[in-house]
């Protein structure tokens, strides 16, 4: 388990440092990045995150995809704890470092609503449900490794940074908004990203189940 906690803080980690940190530097910068770099950022280290520790702990990187993979009985719930501390801790540490390096940050990065609190909320659900549904399409188990896995959500998470991003923040990780959150001590609507992205994240379940055609027992 050692190996694995590891992976996934340091995956979750560099996930945060590097998402949240296009974010800051954007900011820090007048727009260079733009809106288009930071969803591209997020997509592409996804991608490179899950070539890097896929076979290590899955590259779950997310509580949500862990808690969905545990609830659609692809993952023990004896592991959760760990992994979700894991995830955690890599995000702070994260967003500890990029306080560091950017101190005048007030936000450092940090999901929130830039219309209602229920139109984010309903896009969050929508949002982590297809990526959860995506990924337990192309994952084995409870393991996101591969090239199929690496494209195909990378991909789903830079779309949807992409065109939801300038409204709900496009979370679909309660690490990824808890992180900055805690760590700017920015606690405004802070129960919105993890209630939305964990029940999206469930929703897929029977979403997924609903287009697979039940093999024949043995």
């Amino acid at each position: 388990m050692r190996h694995r906690f590891f992976a996934e803080f340091l995956g979750t980690f560099i996930l945060v440092f590097a998402g949240t940190g296009a974010i800051v530097v954007n900011e820090m910068t007048g727009g260079t990045i733009t809106h288009v770099g930071i969803a591209l950022t997020f997509g592409l280290v996804v991608a490179a995150m899950i070539y890097t520790f896929g076979d290590a702990s899955g590259a779950h990187l997310n509580p949500a995809v862990s808690i969905s993979f545990a609830i659609s009985g692809r993952f023990p719930f004896a592991d959760l704890p760990a992994y979700i501390s894991a995830q955690m801790l890599g995000a702070l540490a994260a967003s500890g470092t990029l306080k560091l390096l950017f101190p005048s940050s007030r936000t450092l990065g940090m999901t929130l609503p830039s219309g209602s609190v229920p139109q984010s909320f309903v896009l969050e659900i929508i949002l982590t449900a297809i990526l959860m549904l995506t990924i337990l399409s192309v994952s084995h188990g409870a393991k996101e490794k591969g090239i199929t896995a690496a494209i195909a959500i990378g991909s789903i998470v830079g779309l949807e940074a992409m065109f939801a991003g300038p409204i709900s923040g496009a979370s679909m990780n309660p690490a990824r908004s808890l992180g900055p959150a805690l760590v700017s001590g920015n606690f405004q609507h802070i129960w919105l990203y993890p209630t939305a992205t964990i029940l999206g994240a469930a929703i897929a379940i029977p979403l997924f189940r609903l287009t697979r055609k039940n093999e024949p027992t043995q």
